[in-house]
Parts: C-alpha cells; structure tokens; sequence
C-alpha cells in the first residue's frame, strides 16, 4: 500500500497487519515507514519510494513481487493537497505536482499492480483507490486535488470494468474528515462557500480503517464498488 508512513495509510496498514495480513508498505520517508511496521512485526516489508515518480513506482512493485511472488491487494492511498489559493494565483508546479502523485502516481500503481494479478496463478486480486468526497463535492479553492479525485473515480469505474475478465475487483472510498495530522488545522476552522471559516466535526480514522478492511477482506465476487465513510455532521449534504 502507498502513504504508508502516517495518516490513513499508517492505520489502514495497522489494521490490515493485526487482521493478518503481510503489508508493502510504500512511501518516501523511511522513518515512518519504519514506525508503522514497527506495530506488527513480522508483517510489514519496508519498500521506500516516490510515487510521483514512475521509475521508483516499478522499483516498488518489482521488490514487491521478489519478495511475496503475488499481489492480492492494492490499497492506493498516496496523495497530497495544493495552496487553498484561487485558480489564477496558484503556481503551476503546485498543480503539476499534485497530479502527479494523486493521478499519475495512483494510474501508474494501478497498473503495475494490475499486471502482476494478471500473470499471477490464481490470479485476480482487489485494487481499493482512496478518493475523496471532494470527488462529488468541492471545497473552495481546490481545483488540483479536486480535479485528480474526480479523475480517480474514472479510474475506479475502468478497473472494474476492466478488471472483470481476470478476476480483478476495484473499488473506492471517500473519507471526510478523518482525524489525522493533515485535518488538525479543520479545529482552527475550514473555508466555506460562503466565505465563513467554520470548526468542522471530524472522526476518528480507526473508522476509515475498519472501512478499508471490510472492503479488502470481501470474497471473490463481492465488492464494494464506492463508499463513503465520513463524520456524520461535517458539511458534505448540502455542501456549497
């Protein structure tokens, strides 16, 4: 799984690992992917890498096949925001960088994940995308991160279509507002539509965790195509 070393990633890993299974954990910091497999022992296989960048992307995944033979899950969590600034004063590598982490890195991933369960025996497998639910809804100022989460759920829709023949299932979940480092800033309060800042409601992210291994551990021919897991009066209904 990418974005391994905290946040979703790190307790999704956590919970993945307690439930039993043996987790890659991917991403650049070292460290903290050194704490999150530190939790299990035994469990995890540190692969540091940058998914922003498509050659350490195939160095993961091949280290990844040395060292289990197969892939029966990707959780493809990897992703980062942009300035909260309007369209016109944002910089364009702050656009380009966003996509490519949260676009190009998660397609790549996917890609390289989705071959391996192709060529594997048996094969199949199950690619979970983390999309948002600025996927259905945006925040102001947000047109980056927006825009690649609304083209995760393309890539959902094709690799569940495209996945069939080969026993491959895909699926999505949007998260809002999970209690993790990057949404301590929602207590401060949140930009709105209409230019108020406002303290949102957040829960706690064992809640996405759960969510994520409910959807992993479905058999073969059950799956949760999309889902959404949120604190339940944080503005999404009605957002805007």
């Amino acid at each position: 799984m990418t974005g391994a070393g905290s946040g979703i990633g790190r307790a999704v890993a956590e919970r993945l690992m307690g439930a039993g299974w043996h987790v890659s954990l991917v991403g650049r910091r070292v460290d903290a992917l050194n704490a999150t497999a530190a939790t299990h022992p035994g469990q995890a296989t540190v692969l540091p890498g940058d998914v922003g960048v498509p050659a350490e992307i195939e160095r993961v995944f091949a280290a990844h096949e040395a060292a289990y033979g197969r892939i029966d899950l990707l959780f493809n969590n990897a992703g980062r925001g942009a300035p909260a600034v309007p369209l016109d004063e944002l910089a364009v590598t702050a656009f380009l960088d966003t996509v490519a982490v949260n676009l190009v890195g998660s397609v790549l991933c996917a890609r390289a994940a989705f071959g391996l369960m192709r060529r594997q025996l048996p094969g199949g497998g199950r690619i979970i995308n983390n999309g948002s639910i600025s996927a259905y809804a945006p925040r102001p100022h947000s047109v980056p991160y927006t825009t690649t989460k609304h083209a995760i759920t393309g890539l959902t829709r094709c690799l569940a279509l495209d996945g069939r023949p080969y026993g491959i299932m895909a699926g999505q979940i949007d998260i809002g507002n999970a209690a993790t480092e990057l949404t301590d800033r929602m207590a401060a309060g949140v930009l709105q539509a209409d230019g108020r800042l406002v303290p949102e409601p957040r829960m706690d992210v064992s809640h996405a965790a759960d969510a994520v291994l409910h959807m992993a551990s479905l058999p073969p021919g059950a799956n949760v195509l999309f889902m959404t897991v949120m604190a339940a009066s944080m503005p999404f209904v009605g957002r805007g």
